[in-house]
């Protein structure tokens, strides 16, 4: 694969050392394992080989691969979700949470100034919080394989806008012309002008041929 080609991949992501599966895409192997969850849309998921749609080892290894290709690959903390770090573990006064009627209940996660963290301890009106990823010092197993080639604009489009906004496809309708795309969702949806913005400049970046992207609101 090259930079800025867009396929469909299934993957399974595990912990190496315990064998934790934290993320897939494959519906028979989430039911098999127990770990099922209806909530979730189980199929392969588009990317764009190394534009930071997954993390580092994963582009890397996708670089060396082809379509209907399936490996395993082994990836590093410091190409997945970095090394843990004691500078991301903080002490919070108690009064933070009280303030927003959060119970800082060992174990549990809270959102910080937008910044997700799960608590260690709460003791003496203070709470320790570790902002570590909770995947930050931990080698990882992927399973993956390469399905298709996305060449299709409109799919190249939904995929990007799936990435940064989490709409499934069948909920967009993409009308292209010329060097102009319309975007318009089946359900009613505020993105956002920063968002929208951020969904635009990825579109331009990516696919050439597109120059001017409307997102359209029809009542």
């Amino acid at each position: 694969m090259e930079k800025g080609d867009f396929i469909y991949i299934d993957y399974i992501g595990k912990v190496k050392d315990s064998g934790e599966i934290f993320d897939l895409t494959i519906e028979e192997v989430a039911k098999k394992e127990k770990i099922y969850n209806p909530q979730v849309h189980y199929h392969p998921t588009a990317i764009i080989v190394d534009a930071g749609f997954v993390i580092k080892g994963l582009d890397d290894a996708l670089k060396e691969m082809k379509v209907g290709e399936k490996k395993i690959v082994e990836i590093p903390p410091e190409k997945a979700f970095g090394e843990r770090s004691a500078e991301l573990i903080k002490l919070i006064p108690i009064s933070v949470f009280r303030e927003k009627n959060v119970d800082p209940t060992p174990g549990s996660y809270v959102d910080v100034n937008n910044i997700r963290g799960r608590i260690i301890s709460n003791d003496g009106g203070r709470v320790r919080v570790d902002f570590n990823h909770p995947l930050a010092g931990k080698k990882l197993e992927y399973e993956i394989e390469i399905k298709s080639l996305i060449k299709d604009l409109g799919e190249k489009i939904k995929a990007i806008i799936h990435y940064f906004a989490g709409i499934e496809s069948e909920n967009i309708i993409i009308e292209p012309k010329d060097k102009v795309v319309d975007i318009k969702f089946i359900k009613k949806t505020i993105l956002g002008a920063d968002l929208e913005k951020n969904i635009a400049d990825e579109i331009k970046k990516w696919i050439k041929e597109i120059e001017k992207i409307r997102f359209i609101s029809e009542y």
